[in-house]
């Protein structure tokens, strides 16, 4: 499961292993106080696409197509999470105002996606080993 919070919300135990998923770090928030388990800055989008986007709603579906496309480029960066996801929970942190359009909301969508591949392409092998 792979769940998503704000660097303002308190860490909890039931967060499981928390990544922080910005580019930038966060202003005015300490290391220790994040309680994170890692910062992947790499799964931020770029900065050019955090430019264009501004936290506009609007460009939400268009912003989405076009991180999607640079996170397919990123398949390695995004595995520490994958891993995580398949032993527990995780917690996706980051630093919008907007809790419905952000970076994090399109990066869970785009991993649990990756994440329901990968398990379909199991099932698949082991139907034809089974067979």
């Amino acid at each position: 499961m792979i769940q998503l919070k704000r660097v303002y919300d308190k860490a909890a135990p039931e967060d499981g292993k928390r990544f922080l998923v910005e580019r930038l770090w966060p202003r005015g928030i300490t290391k220790s106080a994040l309680g994170i388990d890692a910062w992947l800055k790499e799964l931020g989008p770029s900065t050019s696409l955090r430019k264009w986007f501004g936290h506009e709603p609007k460009r939400w579906e268009e912003f989405r197509r076009r991180y999607f496309h640079e996170l397919e480029k990123k398949a390695e960066a995004c595995k520490p999470i994958q891993r995580a996801a398949e032993r527990g929970r995780v917690t996706l942190v980051y630093s919008s105002h907007d809790t419905e359009h952000n970076n994090a909301v399109a990066l869970r969508e785009f991993l649990e996606a990756q994440l329901k591949k990968s398990r379909t392409a199991e099932r698949m092998r082991h139907l034809k080993t089974a067979a």
